[in-house]
């Protein structure tokens, strides 16, 4: 198991290089300039180059940026004069961290009891409906999701708030938007796997010993179905905590997604850089995370 984990660990580092190389290189072929304003001079520009050091040479730039990443430092922004970019990160990444937690263990928690419902009831009345709810949530994009929650639930009804953040109340229209695309993944994956294990000669052996319909599926068919599910967590996780640009949006939520989108137009390389970097570290540490539990669950992942 410990070879098994350090060849992960050893992978993940490899991938977040390359992520980091490609990325750095790939913004230099952006058209425009960092620079909006027209009245800068081209010797005020020069100023400014020397000042974020972008008159140095791009491999020593990369060097420089890369030592530097290793302290901590991620740079100045660009659009926001003087802001530190990892100040301007983590003040933002706890809001879509909170955001996305939410929506994925209301999604996965769902997910699982609809999905373990659909299998039990298979070809049934329950089991169409709760089909036809996870096709909406894998087809329907989340941000219509979030409009057609904001028109009628805070606009129509006036229960919850349209906009801002701080309370619990002005979570639930985004969570509820974000959450139904891990709730229909899960689903769909948790009927496949039930339906599968219940038709299992282990599951012929659990009722022939004798045990109670509810033993048969909860302590074995259920158990035996979760393992496709860990695969899904790591991917999902990721792209819900570090935050749905379009929802954010919507809500006037002030996460990172819209941060980085903001930081395109604006050609602000070093939030650029600092999102991409900590949307791949998260995404990679939670597929570590996900291998090793299902290393866990199935010791033969760890013969592959």
């Amino acid at each position: 198991m410990f070879k098994y984990i350090l060849k992960r660990i050893f992978w993940l580092l490899v991938t977040l290089f390359i992520v980091i190389t490609l990325t750095f290189f790939m913004m230099q072929f952006m058209p425009g300039s960092p620079y909006s304003n027209p009245k800068l001079t081209p010797e005020a520009i020069a100023v400014l180059n020397k000042t974020y050091g972008l008159n140095k040479p791009l491999w020593e730039q990369y060097f420089v940026y890369v030592g530097n990443m290793f302290t901590g430092n991620f740079g100045t922004s660009f659009q926001y004069t003087n802001q530190p970019v990892s100040t301007m990160v983590m003040q933002r990444f706890p809001v879509s961290a909170q955001l996305g937690f939410q929506a994925l263990v209301l999604g996965t928690v769902f997910g699982i009891l609809f999905g373990s419902l659909s299998a039990r009831k298979k070809n049934g009345l329950v089991d169409g409906i709760l089909g036809f709810i996870s096709v909406l949530g894998i087809s329907v994009p989340s941000f219509v999701i979030g409009s057609l929650l904001l028109v009628w639930l805070g606009f129509g009804l006036q229960i919850l708030p349209t906009t801002g953040w701080g309370t619990f109340a002005d979570t639930i229209m985004p969570t509820l938007a974000l959450s139904f695309l891990p709730m229909a993944m899960v689903t769909r994956f948790v009927r496949a796997q039930m339906i599968e294990s219940l038709n299992s000669d282990y599951i012929l052996l659990a009722r022939a010993k004798g045990l109670s319909e509810r033993e048969v599926i909860y302590k074995h068919a259920v158990r035996n179905s979760l393992i496709p599910v860990l695969t899904l967590i790591g991917p999902m996780a990721a792209n819900l905590l570090t935050g749905s640009v379009l929802i954010e949006t919507i809500f006037s939520i002030p996460g990172i997604g819209k941060q980085f989108v903001d930081s395109i137009p604006a050609k602000d390389f070093p939030v650029i850089m600092a999102t991409t970097i900590l949307y791949a570290v998260i995404l990679m540490s939670l597929i570590l995370i996900t291998d090793i539990l299902t290393a866990i669950v199935d010791p033969r992942v760890r013969l592959a």
